[in-house]
Formats: C-alpha cells, structure tokens, sequence
C-alpha cells in the first residue's frame, strides 16, 4: 500500500482494501493514534491498537491449525474485543457468527455446535459461556475476555507473543447470523458471497472520517447494529462509542457529550428517548446529528413524526432481515409525504405480494411480502434445505412479512404471518392496532395478540404497558379502547384489554408476541 497523496488515493486504497478485509490496516495507518473504540467503562482503543491485536488474532489462529473457511462465534457484550475478532475474521477468511449471549446454556451450545465453530470468544460475565462451550468438542480454541473462565485461556495473554503488523496474505471472511427463530431452533442465515459496503456508500451518509462519531446503542451480536454501526464505524474511520445497556439518559447525554454523528435506534428507543421528561431532552443539544437509521420493527407514524421534529429529518428507514431483502429504504423527507411506509418498490430487485395460495394481489392488498433473490440464490438457512425451500417460490424468498403496496408502489408493512390473528375467519394484522393504541397519551407500548374464543376461533385483545404516572383501571382500559375505535374498522378494535409491568421485546426491538400470546393459550393443544 503506497503513499497516500490525496483523498481519491485514500478512498481507492480503502476499496482495495475492503476487498481482502484490511480496511482497518488502511485506518490504522491514516490516522493510528485516533480513538477507535470506546468500552461502555469510557476506556479508549486506538486504530492502530485494534489493528495490530486484529494482525496478532489472525497469526493466533494460524498457528493453531485454523483455515480459511472455518469458523469463529463470539458470545461478548459490546467491547473492543469483539471488534477486533471481526476484524481478524474479515482478513483470514473465516466465518463470523456474533451469539446472543443472553440466550441459555443449551442455546449458545447450540448455535456453537450448528455454526461449526473451531474458535470461541467467550466473555466472563456470560455465565452459561464455558459450560455451553463445553459441550461443543470441535472447538479447538477457547478465549476468555473480562475475567477468567474454566478451560478457557485469556485472550491478552494468549496473543501477547504474536506479532502485530499487518498480514501479508490476507483472505477476505464472511460472517453468519442467526435467525431469531419465533419457532424451533434458530437457523444461520448464509450467503456464499460476503457483502462490501462501498465507500460512496459513506458519504451518502453523511461520514467524514475528521469530525463524525459513531455510536452503538444496541447489542453488537445482532445484524442491524452490527452493520449500521459497527461496520459503518470500522468502513468509515470513525470512533465508536458502546453503549453497554439501554438508559435513555445516558443515551442522549452520550448523543450530546460526545458529539455524536451517527448511530441506529429501533422504535422502541425511539419511545423510550422520547419519554424522557422535557427538561431532561432541553438539557442536551443534538443539532449536530447528522445520520439517524432504524429498522427491525415498524415504527408507528406518530412516534416517528415525534423524532423528526425533536432531532429534524435526520431519520432513514430501512427494511430488511437477516435474509437481506430487495432493499427498501426512505428518508426523512420521503417518508412525511408517506407516513408509515419503508420506501418504493426497489428498482434492482422486484418485489411480490402474494396470497396465501401464491397469487399476485393488486396495489392495496395486503398479502406475504416476498423479495426477488439475487443473482447466484442470495442465501441458504445452514444446513437445512428444507427451511430454505419452504421460504421460497419461483426465485422469491419471504421473511414472513405482511404488507401492501399504495397506488404509487410504496410499501407498507401490516404484520407478519406468524403473528396474523383470525378471527370468525377475518385476518387481523396487530402491527396495524399497536400503531394506533400506542398513540394514546397513556400508553407507553402496545402488544395486540389472538386469545381463545370458542366461536370465532380468536379475539383480539391488547396488552398495554402504560406511562409512567398512570395507573391501570377499567375506566382506562375502556378509554383506550374506545380511543382505537375512533380510527380501527370495528373487527379490528380488541375485544378487551390487560395492563402489564413489562412487555417482552427480543434484542432487535420487536415485540415477541408468542411470549405475550402463551399466557392465554396455556393448556390448550389447539393454538390458533
């Protein structure tokens, strides 16, 4: 790699590094002593730094046997550990899986066993971590970051000796995420061809590498923040802060402090920043936000409009999965003459609605969402076929996603088919009457779910978390229901209605209504 003489030489090398996964050598280079990575304790990495234990990772795993196109799982929260195993993966050619390390023993065992992983990186506070590795024999090295744990070796100790330039015979790697699974086991989701963000792709968003700053609010092990933000941050050269666990405070103090850029929220902290009392939110600049991204749940309009008008039209939507998608995206000022859509039919990729018997539905019809694969199949559910067939029709595949298309071919999203309630034979999609609920001023989250009726099959009922200050009666229960009845066709307004403490959503943001649902079904051999 030469000399950099000017900013098009930089953005050149920086391609051709991407190619083989040394974009951070490049970084590392450019700018070595800048803060890359922040821990959630405030503790600062700098690029060279993580570069060089990323080179000491890769000639670790060498001379212990490993080869490109094995694989690695890490099961650590969001520190600068799991950035440099990335990095390490990208530039040796192996396969990435990030494990929701809140998940059970036997859950993490799983995933290790299925995604066939030779190397683990495990975290101390991850109680299940060394018991779950345990039970996976094909794993040849055990790394413990955080502290110790039984049969593992530290992580520090264990590259301490190994040389920290940069490889020289680096091979680009791929990374596999898990499916959240709403049934079964989880599955990895897996494409052959491992995705390169493009630099133009940064500018469009608004990165220069002097002045933005990044940060990571969500779990690093699940695909949205680790693309939007911890491969935006390592693509761009930008420091990124980790945030550790959701405090809103925090979060818009750390916004405000930091001088944050750019970063990736779901709906639900959307809500939560948003709940912040007024005097908290006037404390706290945020006019040098430049990029706001948010995906993996719908967004109700109203939330939404409230975010644009608090951080201005900053907001770009985006709709996808782990499967990928056929690439729907809309920004802030798109999206106000669309309240509620996730963009226009994509130009590249088509897109189908289709009925339950796979005909095409006209614009206006909501029906299963399903993205056209690309060139070469896109992606296969890890070794099982049968799952990825049954996702898929006549070159289409589906993530079980409900929606229709307006009359100028923007789409909106309804529901999923799991989650579809029918009722006296009548599909009810509960996204449509959260977005609503939610909108009354005592409501704080909204999860609607199908009970049991012995006529209709199932009735619809609306389990509300409410706001702070409020408190749960019958005479609110029956206001907030008459509130959905002012804008919900009559078969869609729930039948009744239960206040919670809490409502389950997974580390995505979307609410597990299967976990809402079980309550009311428990005993049951029939559950729908």
């Amino acid at each position: 790699m030469g000399d950099l003489n000017t900013s098009q030489s930089l953005l050149e090398e920086l391609e051709a590094a991407s190619m083989v996964g040394m974009t951070g050598a490049v970084w590392a280079r450019v700018q070595g002593e800048k803060i890359a990575v922040y821990d959630p304790d405030g503790t600062a990495h700098s690029f060279a730094k993580v570069n060089a234990n990323a080179n000491k990772l890769v000639r670790l795993f060498r001379s212990r046997g490993i080869k490109a196109g094995d694989s690695i799982a890490v099961v650590c929260s969001n520190r600068v550990e799991f950035i440099e195993a990335l990095q390490a993966s990208r530039r040796s050619g192996l396969r990435f899986t990030p494990v929701n390390w809140h998940l059970t023993t036997d859950e993490i065992a799983y995933i290790i066993q299925d995604c066939e992983a030779k190397i683990v990186v495990g975290e101390a506070r991850v109680a299940t971590v060394g018991t779950a590795t345990a039970a996976c024999p094909d794993v040849q090295i055990k790394l413990a970051v955080g502290g110790p744990i039984d049969g593992f070796e530290s992580y520090n100790d264990a590259i301490a000796s190994m040389d920290g330039d940069d490889i020289t015979d680096p091979v680009l790697g791929n990374q596999m995420m898990y499916t959240s699974g709403t049934t079964g086991r989880p599955k990895g989701v897996f494409r052959p061809v491992p995705a390169i963000t493009p630099q133009a792709m940064y500018a469009l968003r608004g990165y220069d590498h002097q002045t933005s700053v990044q940060m990571c609010a969500g779990p690093a092990y699940h695909a949205a923040p680790l693309a939007f933000d911890i491969s935006a941050a390592l693509g761009a050269g930008v420091p990124l802060i980790f945030i550790d666990k959701w405090d809103s405070e925090l979060v818009l103090r750390t916004i405000s402090e930091k001088k944050v850029t750019h970063f990736h929220l779901v709906p639900i902290m959307f809500q939560r920043l948003l709940a912040l009392p007024a005097e908290v939110k006037a404390k706290h600049s945020v006019d040098h936000v430049t990029y706001i991204v948010h995906g993996a749940a719908p967004c109700p309009p109203e939330v939404k409009h409230a975010m644009i008008e608090w951080f201005g039209p900053k907001l770009s939507e985006y709709y996808a999965g782990s499967e990928g998608g056929a690439g729907f995206t809309i920004d802030s000022h798109e999206w106000l003459k669309k309240p509620g859509s996730v963009g226009k039919r994509p130009q590249l990729l088509q897109v189908r609605i289709l009925d339950e018997n796979g005909n095409d539905l006209p614009n206006g019809q909501a029906g299963g969402i399903y993205h056209q694969l690309p060139p070469g199949g896109g992606f296969t559910y890890y070794k099982d076929e049968a799952k990825t067939n049954a996702s898929r029709v006549d070159g289409f595949f589906t993530m079980g996603d409900v929606g229709y298309f307006d009359e100028d071919d923007y789409l909106f999203l309804t529901g999923r088919n799991a989650e579809t309630i029918i009722s006296g034979g009548v599909n009810i999609y509960p996204q449509e009457v959260d977005n609503e609920l939610i909108k009354h001023d005592a409501v704080a989250d909204s999860a609607t779910v199908g009970i049991p009726h012995d006529e209709w099959g199932e009735q619809v009922k609306a389990v509300i978390l409410l706001k702070p200050g409020y408190e749960p009666s019958d005479t609110l229960a029956q206001e907030i229901l008459d509130f959905g009845r002012r804008s919900l066709p009559s078969f869609k307004v729930p039948r009744s209605l239960d206040f919670v403490t809490d409502l389950p959503r997974s580390e995505a943001g979307k609410i597990q209504r299967n976990k809402v649902r079980a309550p009311y079904w428990e005993g049951r051999t029939r559950q729908i």
